[in-house]
């Protein structure tokens, strides 16, 4: 067996293991415990992702604030940007058992919060502090990747993190909406803080022997550096003020948003790689390569549910399984990724994978033609939640491949960053375009108002442009070469 060739990927080949390493894998028994813990923390963010959404209408209905429905979203975005920065400094200074446990407790404290609160205000509040435990877990469990495992053992936990969408995509919104129904949506938010206890049973003893403390204890501990601190809190205020003026179709809300615009751009610029925003070679590019991709996906997603209803009629359950089938076909994509052999073919596999990303976002909108089968937005969207899955997991296996120990925590949260903050940004740009164009007001995840009008067109003005942004992530992808 040779070593892989490094010209064919643009980066440093992997070392090869012993084929007694590569038996069992991550779940050989110096990292059984560690990866059951990480995968479960994983696995309960994203039944809440996929459960609150389902929840939330009638928790603003019941507590009277529906028109602060959005910010019920907003919140949870904004605080996590910060979040997310401050557990990269975290990490790299101490080590990522403390950013990980208080994140965990952060997220929480914040579901409880919401499930009890009595005001709309109280709701919003709980959102933020969920939040900000989540950005805190995220770039945590990348720090932790990067310390515990080596580096081809990489690829499959980061597989497995995908994978740990997909029971809840399919059964979240089905588990929270018999929860919501028959016992109301507080017990949505207060019954899954009770599924904490296991994976920090499992996790934190697992992290502790492997990943704590700094990367060289005998090094005299930085401080954090108050100016990264600073662009945080910078950057999740602009995010913040431009989501609200993509939602506020009114004069005035030039205002805010060229307020969240300088305030956004310097902290972007601070806290992301040097040329990220022009894709130079190598890290920035992976960095650049992350929103672009997340950012155009999720902002189309967000709107086939509702196109679907208003524009095909189908039921919201009928609408919401059309995407089901993706949560598959993006872990398959994310396993693909993780495969040995994929090493000397990755970069090619990225611009494949953007290519099917950009092709099933411009296929979703022929749906308007009457002719069209409602099916083939479950084909397209499988397809690709397919490319999704090889390049989010790539994304990941570089970022940690190309970043040095001492550095992984900052990277991850710049990557994170990127994710987060594209997503946002697109989001409210292509919801600002919808309403322009006659499609009623959209809340967060497409849910809409008067949306029953909504003219064809709107809908062409959100996909057309988002498959026009995963193109150029087809070319970016040629430049994660360092």
């Amino acid at each position: 067996m040779t070593a892989l060739d490094p010209r064919d990927t643009g980066v440093a080949a992997a070392p090869i293991a012993p084929p007694s390493e590569l038996r069992g894998g991550v779940l050989r028994a110096p990292y059984r415990a560690l990866s059951f813990g990480i995968v479960s923390v994983v696995l309960l963010i994203a039944f809440e992702a996929t459960a609150v959404g389902t929840a939330m209408p009638v928790a603003a209905r019941e507590l009277d604030g529906v028109s602060l429905y959005a910010f019920g979203f907003s919140a949870y975005f904004t605080t996590s940007l910060f979040g997310m920065v401050l557990s990269g400094q975290w990490a790299d200074r101490r080590g990522p058992l403390g950013p990980l446990a208080t994140g965990i407790g952060a997220f929480a404290a914040g579901l409880l919060l919401s499930g009890t609160a009595g005001a709309m205000w109280m709701f919003i509040l709980g959102r933020a502090v969920q939040g900000l435990g989540g950005g805190l877990v995220i770039v945590a469990l990348y720090v932790v990747v990067s310390r515990a495992y080596p580096e081809h053992l990489r690829p499959s936990i980061l597989a497995a993190f995908a994978a740990s969408w997909v029971v809840p995509s399919v059964v979240g919104p089905l588990v929270s909406g018999t929860v919501t129904e028959h016992l109301g949506w507080r017990w949505v938010f207060v019954g899954i803080p009770v599924l904490v206890v296991a994976p920090l049973a499992l996790a934190l003893p697992a992290i502790r022997r492997t990943a704590s403390g700094p990367v060289d204890p005998s090094a005299p501990v930085e401080a954090f550096d108050r100016r990264r601190v600073r662009l945080a809190l910078g950057i999740s205020l602009g995010a913040g003020l431009l989501q609200y003026a993509g939602q506020e179709l009114r004069w005035l809300s030039l205002l805010p948003a060229a307020l969240g615009v300088v305030v956004l751009v310097p902290a972007v610029l601070g806290l992301l790689p040097r040329g990220t925003y022009r894709a130079a070679h190598g890290l920035p590019s992976v960095v650049l390569l992350r929103g672009i991709a997340a950012g155009s996906f999720i902002a189309a997603e967000s709107f086939v549910p509702l196109m679907l209803v208003t524009q095909r009629g189908l039921s919201p359950t009928l609408a919401g399984l059309s995407l089901a089938v993706g949560g598959a076909t993006w872990a398959f994509g994310s396993f693909v990724q993780s495969r040995p052999a994929m090493e000397p073919h990755r970069t090619r596999l990225m611009v494949v994978g953007m290519f099917l990303v950009a092709a099933a976002i411009a296929t979703a909108p022929t749906v308007l033609i009457d002719a069209v089968p409602v099916w083939i937005v479950a084909v397209a969207w499988a397809f690709g939640c397919l490319g999704m899955g090889t390049v989010i997991g790539s994304t990941s296996v570089l970022l940690l491949r190309l970043s040095p120990p001492k550095d992984a925590g900052a990277n991850s949260a710049a990557l994170q960053i990127s994710d987060g903050l594209s997503n946002a940004l697109l989001l409210a740009a292509g919801g600002a375009a919808f309403a322009a164009l006659g499609g009623g007001m959209i809340g967060a995840h497409g849910s809409a108002t008067g949306a029953g009008g909504s003219h064809p067109g709107a809908f062409v003005a959100v996909f057309l442009p988002m498959a026009g942004v995963a193109l150029v992530g087809a070319w970016v992808a040629t430049r994660v070469r360092e």
